[in-house]
């Protein structure tokens, strides 16, 4: 996709090689596709080695301190390199730069650029105006985003694609700092995304992501006039040629409907898998997290799920050491993940964010109990992942694959329909082809088998748990 900017840029535009690192989720991954599209269509070569760069950006997360902490000692080793090379440009964009801002600054003068994602549209014009003024630039608004999901994307798979659905958050639990980071829900029109995702089947790729901080709030305006939510949106991406497996990330549990179980159950190339964080199995936590359901409802949803759709794989997030919890909060918390057996979950030690109602209480647990009880229950649930898995010992599961694996060469590696990582014998010509493979091996993160027939099975693609 050509950038329609790039015929009236001025010529004297200084371009040279851009280093970009990200941190964080897959709407930041996606992100950095669509800005390395931008400036690759601009003239500027991506590089790998920070050192011979001309510009480095970070587009960074302010979800967990560790994240930030891992960007400012960046910036330390960045500080001293622009000692060294006074013509280097640096710049800290993405959710890091739109809830610090100026403290950016205060703590790093040399720094040359801050701009958050609700402003990436503009990130070549603002480094245009940065190289012809030499002056530090800011931008902090949040503006129309439909320029930014239009532009050219650089995209690191040639198989799977990341889809962009819906911006920004309306939910404001109280520890997440994804509102003030990325704003208000902003969901792009329904025809963009199909036409988007009609591109990418006619290019090859086999599989889509659908991203939002919350997909189930889609509501997009078609050109008719007419609101269409998210089954909806799925019942119309179904169709679309070329493309075998739809996933979208991330769902909400208070706003899991119906509709969505029927789509996910219904729709050929919709996957059945779901990840919709439960953050905590206590509802004193729950409401202290302003999450809008109980332990109940949430497991009403898992119950919803299973019933209509066998097998389905369940994901979820989980925050310990959230302020106030006891041990019989976090108990609780251990008793939902054995009730549920998940098959894969992602947890971390509460960190207090800025901008959060939860900042405002009292960070009471010691971070040796937020580490002990964060290693339980990671514990936890890896045998609980390798039990299911194991379940699958000799089941016949559909596999995408994705290519040769770079540390065993000799083996081809791809995901089942439920996201799970299954590693096979590898043969030339496999790349981008659905293979079955029956499963004669299982750890609690992967999978392993030998391919038996290339057609697609009809049966489920993932056992019965």
């Amino acid at each position: 996709m050509k950038d329609p900017h790039a015929d009236n840029l001025p010529k004297s535009v200084p371009i040279g090689r851009f280093y970009l690192r990200t941190f964080g989720c897959q709407m930041n991954q996606h992100d950095s596709e669509r800005i390395a599209g931008m400036l690759g269509v601009r003239g500027w070569q991506r590089t790998g080695d920070e050192k011979e760069a001309d510009l480095i950006l970070l587009n960074t997360c302010s979800v967990r301190r560790h994240a930030e902490e891992r960007v400012l000692g960046r910036l330390d080793r960045y500080r001293r390199e622009k000692k060294k090379r006074s013509q280097l440009i640096v710049g800290v964009i993405g959710c890091m730069a739109q809830v610090w801002k100026e403290k950016l600054w205060e703590r790093f003068p040399k720094l040359d650029l801050i701009l958050g994602p609700g402003s990436f549209a503009r990130l070549p014009e603002e480094l245009e105006k940065l190289f012809f003024s030499g002056d530090r630039v800011l931008i902090d608004r949040f503006e129309d985003t439909d320029e930014f999901f239009r532009s050219p994307s650089s995209r690191r798979s040639n198989l799977q694609a990341w889809v962009t659905v819906i911006r920004g958050c309306n939910n404001f639990c109280s520890y997440c700092v994804v509102p003030y980071a990325r704003g208000r829900e902003v969901s792009r029109p329904p025809g963009e995304i199909i036409e988007e995702v009609r591109s990418l089947g006619e290019r090859g790729y086999k599989e889509i992501t659908l991203l939002g901080q919350n997909v189930n709030s889609y509501r997009g305006e078609d050109r008719g006039g007419d609101l269409v939510d998210f089954p909806g949106l799925l019942g119309r991406l179904n169709p679309v040629g070329g493309i075998e497996r739809i996933r979208f990330v991330t769902s909400h549990p208070k706003d899991i409907s119906p509709a969505l179980i029927a789509a996910i159950a219904e729709l050929e190339k919709v996957c059945e898998s779901i990840h919709f964080p439960a953050q905590s199995g206590s509802d004193i936590i729950l409401k202290k997290m302003r999450r809008g359901y109980t332990r109940d409802e949430y497991l009403k949803r898992v119950q919803e799920l299973q019933l209509a759709i066998p097998g389905i794989a369940l994901a979820s997030d989980f925050i310990v050491g959230f302020p106030g919890e006891t041990e019989e909060d976090f108990a609780r918390t251990l008793d939902l993940i054995r009730e549920v057996r998940f098959d894969r979950i992602f947890a971390f030690a509460y960190s207090p964010r800025p901008k959060t109602t939860a900042a405002d209480l009292d960070d009471d647990i010691p971070p040796a109990v937020k580490s002990a009880r964060l290693q339980e229950l990671l514990a936890l649930q890896r045998s609980i992942s390798l039990e299911n898995n194991q379940n699958l010992l000799g089941q016949v599961v559909e596999v995408l694959v994705e290519g040769r694996n770079r540390k065993f060469p000799d083996r081809g590696e791809g995901r089942t329909r439920s996201g799970q990582a299954v590693f096979f014998p590898w043969k030339e010509g496999m790349e981008g082809r659905l293979v079955n493979v029956r499963i004669e091996r299982a750890t609690d993160l992967s999978l392993f088998g030998s391919i038996i027939f290339s057609r697609r099975p009809e049966a489920l693609i993932r056992g019965e748990k």
